[in-house]
C-alpha cells in the first residue's frame, strides 16, 4: 500500500458518455467512491436524451468539488476525450467509458506504481470482462508489456489504464480520425517511444454487451486497427489480417461468438493480408506460410466442404 507520506499527485479522471442512463450511476459511484483523496472527475456528456444528465447531475451535486460536467454535441468518443484533456489540471490521466468501472483501490494502486516506475510513461492493472448485468465473463487477456506482441494484439484494457498527463499531450492526445480503436491507436503510438508498466493488480471491469460500440462498429473497429498499425509499423500482421478476413466472411463478433477457423478462412486471410501490406507483401506472405503448417494444411483441407464432398482426402 501507498505510504501516507508518499507525493499524492492530481489525477484526473474522464468519463465520455451519450445515453447511458442504464449504467453512468455505477461508473460514477466506482470513480466517486474511490479511497483517493486528489481526484478531479470530467464527465463529457455528448448530449444525452435518456436521462443520462439527470443521473450525473444528482452525483454532482453530492459532489460539487469533484464532478464537472461538460454537456454539448460532439464528434465522437475521442473528440470528447480531448475535451476532457484539454481541461484537465490532474498530472495523471485516466479515461473510464460511461458502462466500465473501477474497483476500489484502483486509482491509489496506480499512483503507487507511477512514482515506482519513474521511467514509465503509464502504468496498466488486470481487469474484468463483464457482462451487462455485471457479471463476470473472463478476466481480460493482459500481459506484460512488449512493443513487439502489441502489434500482434491489444493486451492493455483501457479502464485498466493510467498514463503521465504531459506524456500525454507531447504525443498529442488522442487522434479523433478513429472512432473505435483510438484507444489501441493510442497504446501503438505511445509504445513507439515510451514504455508501460504492467501492475499485478485488478483495477477496472470492462463492460461488454451486444450495444457495445465494439460490437456496433465491429468493421469499423477492425479497419481503423489495421490503418493505426499500417501508420505506426508499417504492417498489419497475420493475427489482424486473419482477424479480418474471418469476420468479413462469417461476421461473428469473436467475442460473444468466437472465431472459428477454417481452410476458407486461412486462404482469405492471404488476400486481405496482401492488400493490407501491398507495400511490403513478401513479408505477409512468409509470415502466412510460417503459421500454417504441413499437419495444420491437411486437417483444414479435410475438414473443407469441397473435400468432404468430392472425397478428396488427403491421408
Amino acid at each position: 500500500m501507498m505510504d501516507s507520506n508518499e507525493h499524492l499527485p492530481l489525477v484526473t479522471v474522464v468519463t465520455p458518455c451519450l445515453n447511458m442512463g442504464g449504467f453512468i450511476a455505477r461508473t460514477l459511484e466506482s470513480v466517486l467512491s474511490q479511497d483517493y483523496p486528489n481526484l478531479e472527475y470530467i464527465v463529457v456528456d455528448g448530449g444525452s436524451t435518456d436521462g443520462t444528465i439527470d443521473v450525473i447531475r444528482a452525483f454532482q451535486e453530492k459532489y460539487p468539488h469533484r464532478l464537472h460536467l461538460i454537456s454539448e454535441a460532439d464528434g465522437g468518443t475521442a473528440e470528447a476525450l480531448q475535451k476532457g484533456l484539454q481541461l484537465a489540471a490532474g498530472g495523471v490521466f485516466a479515461y473510464l467509458n460511461a458502462d466500465d468501472t473501477y474497483f476500489p483501490g484502483a486509482i491509489r494502486t496506480a499512483v503507487h506504481w507511477l512514482n515506482e516506475r519513474p521511467a514509465a510513461a503509464a502504468v496498466y492493472g488486470n481487469a474484468y470482462w463483464i457482462d451487462a448485468k455485471g457479471n463476470r465473463i473472463a478476466n481480460y487477456p493482459t500481459e506484460t508489456f512488449d512493443r513487439e506482441t502489441l502489434r500482434e494484439h491489444c493486451y492493455i484494457c483501457q479502464p485498466a489504464c493510467f498514463i503521465r498527463t504531459a506524456v500525454l499531450r507531447e504525443a498529442g492526445g488522442f487522434d479523433t480520425r478513429f472512432e473505435v480503436a483510438f484507444d489501441y491507436e493510442l497504446w501503438l503510438r505511445l509504445s513507439r517511444q515510451h514504455t508501460f508498466h504492467r501492475i499485478d493488480a485488478l483495477l477496472a471491469n470492462s463492460r461488454m454487451h451486444k450495444a457495445n460500440k465494439t460490437f456496433q462498429q465491429r468493421t469499423t473497429g477492425f479497419e481503423e486497427a489495421n490503418r493505426a498499425l499500417r501508420e505506426h509499423y508499417g504492417y498489419v500482421p497475420f493475427r489482424w489480417a486473419h482477424s479480418y478476413a474471418s469476420f468479413l466472411l462469417d461476421h461473428r463478433d469473436q467475442f460473444f461468438e468466437p472465431l472459428r477457423p477454417s481452410f476458407t478462412k486461412f486462404l482469405f486471410s492471404l488476400l486481405i493480408g496482401t492488400l493490407l501490406n501491398w507495400r511490403s507483401p513478401l513479408r505477409f506472405w512468409r509470415e502466412w506460410r510460417a503459421v500454417m503448417s504441413v499437419s495444420a494444411f491437411v486437417r483444414r483441407w479435410n475438414e473443407t466442404w469441397v473435400a468432404r464432398r468430392l472425397g478428396i482426402l488427403i491421408r
